[in-house]
This record gives C-alpha cells, sequence and structure tokens, in this order.
C-alpha cells in the first residue's frame, strides 16, 4: 500500500511539473525567434545609415518587400552549403502599411562573398509582383523561378529591372552579393512558435490575421523612410490623372 501511494505522489509531482518545463522550453524556442527578429532590425538600421548604400534608402520606399537575414554564414548547413534564417516583411500597396515578418530561410551551395569572408548580413529588395508572388510558394528559386542581381550603391547607381535585388555587408564593407541560385522556403516552425499560432507566411504577409507586439520596432524601423514620401507620390499620381483628364 506504501508503494502505491508513493506511485501516486510521485506521478502528481511530474505533472504538476510539465507544465512549468513546457513553458520554460517553449520561452526558450519563442526567444530564438524574438532575438532574431531584433537582429533584423539592427541590420536594416545599419544598411539605412551606411552613406554608401544611397540608391538602396533612395529606392527602399519603392520595394514590394524585404527579406532581411542578419547573418548569412558559408559552411553552415550539412554537405557545406550555405545560408542564413531571416524576416520578409511586405508593404501593402494600397495603404503603405508594412506587414508583421515572415521568417523565411535562404540556403545556397556557394555565395558569392567577399574574398575570405564566412559570413555576411543580407537584405533582399523584392520589386516586383513576381518577385513577391513566388515568395509565397513552397519555395523559389533565385535566378531561375525570378530574376536577381547585386543591388546598386554609392551615389549615381542604377539597377537592372529584375525582381529582386541583393544588398550585403561582409567584412565591415557594404556592396553587393551574387545570391542566384540560391533557394528562399518558408520556415514554418519559426513562424509557429513565434505567433503562437499555426499560421502559414500567406497568414502573415498577405490575410495579415497575426500579430506580435514584439515586432513593433522592427516595423516602425521599415516604416519611417517612407512616412513623408507617400503623400508626394500620392500628390503627384494625382496630378498626373488630373492631366490625362483635361487630355
Amino acid at each position: 500500500m506504501k508503494n502505491i501511494y508513493l506511485f501516486f505522489a510521485c506521478f502528481f509531482l511530474v505533472c504538476s511539473l510539465l507544465p512549468g518545463a513546457y513553458r520554460t522550453a517553449h520561452a526558450a524556442d519563442y526567444s530564438k525567434q524574438a532575438a532574431l527578429v531584433d537582429q533584423a532590425t539592427i541590420t536594416f538600421k545599419r544598411f539605412l545609415s551606411d552613406p554608401n548604400m544611397k540608391w538602396f534608402r533612395e529606392n527602399l520606399c519603392s520595394a514590394k518587400a524585404l527579406l532581411i537575414i542578419p547573418q548569412l554564414l558559408k559552411g553552415a548547413f550539412i554537405f557545406g552549403a550555405e545560408g542564413g534564417t531571416g524576416v520578409l516583411v511586405a508593404k501593402d500597396e494600397h495603404t503603405g502599411q508594412w506587414s508583421q515578418p515572415a521568417f523565411y530561410t535562404l540556403a545556397s551551395a556557394s555565395f558569392g562573398l567577399q574574398a575570405g569572408a564566412e559570413s555576411s548580413s543580407i537584405i533582399l529588395m523584392i520589386m516586383t509582383d513576381k518577385g513577391m508572388d513566388a515568395l509565397l510558394s513552397t519555395s523559389v528559386k533565385l535566378g531561375g523561378d525570378i530574376s536577381v542581381a547585386a543591388g546598386p550603391y554609392g551615389a549615381g547607381a542604377k539597377a537592372a529591372t529584375v525582381d529582386v535585388l541583393a544588398f550585403a555587408k561582409a567584412k565591415g564593407v557594404f556592396g553587393g552579393i551574387s545570391v542566384e541560385g540560391s533557394i528562399i522556403t518558408p520556415r514554418d516552425s519559426y513562424n509557429i512558435a513565434y505567433y503562437q499560432s499555426n499560421v502559414r507566411a500567406v497568414d502573415i504577409i498577405i490575410r495579415r490575421n497575426v500579430a506580435n507586439p514584439h515586432s513593433q520596432a522592427l516595423i516602425k524601423a521599415v516604416s519611417e523612410p517612407c512616412r513623408h514620401k507617400a503623400p508626394a507620390e500620392k500628390e503627384e499620381k494625382e496630378s498626373k490623372e488630373g492631366t490625362t483628364g483635361q487630355e
């Protein structure tokens, strides 16, 4: 009889500890995504403030979305492949508001990093609807499914007409980067953990039916550069429409 009481005592003790253990594990898992969002915010601000990223700043408001990867590593994956995880934020073409972040992974057999560089921060500027639509699929190959080019930098730079422009910082130097052949895929497990809901990238980017207050710093950072440009663009559009109507 004593053994039975001991068994039940141990059983209830274990059961009482399980919720706490689950919360601890969940918090640890959640903090991984939160830290990545924080790193993405810092990465974006560094790109924006660098004097050499003039083209990036001036054309930011024309982008459909940004995929910010704080750390792209060489030899980070199995079999010598390279890659990193980051967040995608997209701009609503009607309201100009940026979405909550969706987590994505970028992987490749070989990135065109600078000689000797083992890691790089990277931002992919999505310039077309085709590029945006492709990112909402299961996976997309840069240079295959959609076109990609190294992003221009410095004063007077000109960009080719492509779906995606890639900007990077490696070894303390900002510039373009070759990511052609890389595969981008949504990181569903990170999205589920961050929003504590069974969501996919399309739920976050298009339907916008989930939110995490923690992301406000990132959304504010990407929103502020375009805050004063929106009215000017609207006035220009209305002016053109008025001229066309008079004709």
